[in-house]
């Protein structure tokens, strides 16, 4: 509501509420605050390259009640018009930035990217419809087609590329698999080689210390043995010697024998020579 006339300069503006109004002195105007959505048909619209396209796009917006400057250019732009007239106003001016982006873009990028036509055209209405007081609060592009088939073209493009795609990623999955498979392979057998390999290398190592091991247990084993022979050898040889010194004091007893009967023999002969009387003359001086 926007109140005027006395004591009302500048205007009263208020987004909702209540207001009293003295009759006669004072006037009392309505603008809709409402949502409004637009259908923004732009027909036979040429491209960059010249091909004539058709787009459709849904927009929402509405007069900012909540932002007085936007709210008061809004009143001197729409005051007295209705609805109707306010969406009118508001679907041209969207409708001509549209086409003015569409002769900027081409078919291809209207189609493939969506997104960033309906960010461009979004952007650039705000910017001109801020100044009437309109917020836009969404634009979405709804449907883009021709009547020359160049869509359907470039979707059959399209397919035909992506089939293609498919059997060249068909064949190059195949050629990595195959790649694959002989990697695997190779770096099986390259590892069953390597294995064989340690094992080989391990079994010489085991076999080199098990030598080495054998040389030293024999040569302890001969050392030990000639060891005990000399042992052995050194027993006899003490064994022999004491068999020889036994040898020795026993001829030596046997010759101390000898000798002690030789002289009793001698003592005997002597005693068989002498007269009887000499005899007893000797055994009477012993």
């Amino acid at each position: 509501m926007v109140v005027s006339g006395f004591c009302r300069s500048p205007p009263l503006m208020i987004s909702g509420g209540r207001v009293f109004v003295f009759p006669c002195v004072q006037q009392i105007q309505r603008i809709s605050l409402n949502t409004l959505t637009l259908n923004v048909k732009s027909d036979k619209v040429y491209t960059r390259h010249g091909v004539p396209i058709s787009v459709t796009g849904i927009a929402q917006m509405k007069i900012q009640g909540q932002n007085k400057q936007m709210l008061a250019a809004a009143c001197q732009m729409f005051m007295g018009k209705s609805e109707a007239e306010i969406a009118q106003i508001a679907l041209e001016t969207l409708e001509g930035h549209q086409r003015a982006i569409i002769a900027h873009l081409t078919v291809e990028e209207i189609y493939k990217d969506r997104k960033k036509f309906s960010e461009q055209v979004f952007k650039v209405a705000s910017s001109d419809l801020v100044n009437m007081g309109i917020s836009v609060v969404s634009y979405t592009l709804k449907d883009v087609h021709d009547d020359q088939d160049y869509l359907h073209s470039l979707g059959k493009a399209r397919t035909a590329q992506v089939q293609k795609d498919a059997r060249i990623g068909e064949a190059l999955n195949k050629r990595d698999a195959v790649i694959r498979e002989a990697h695997a392979l190779q770096e099986k057998v390259s590892a069953q080689y390597m294995n064989e390999i340690q094992m080989a290398k391990a079994q010489r190592d085991f076999e080199l210390k098990k030598a080495a091991y054998d040389i030293e247990v024999n040569t302890k084993k001969a050392e030990s043995e000639m060891a005990y022979q000399l042992q052995v050898a050194k027993t006899k040889q003490r064994i022999e010697e004491e068999k020889m010194q036994v040898q020795v004091v026993e001829r030596t007893q046997q010759i101390t024998l000898q000798e002690q009967e030789i002289t009793r023999r001698e003592k005997e002969l002597e005693a068989k020579r002498e007269p009887w009387w000499i005899c007893c003359w000797k055994n009477c001086h012993r």
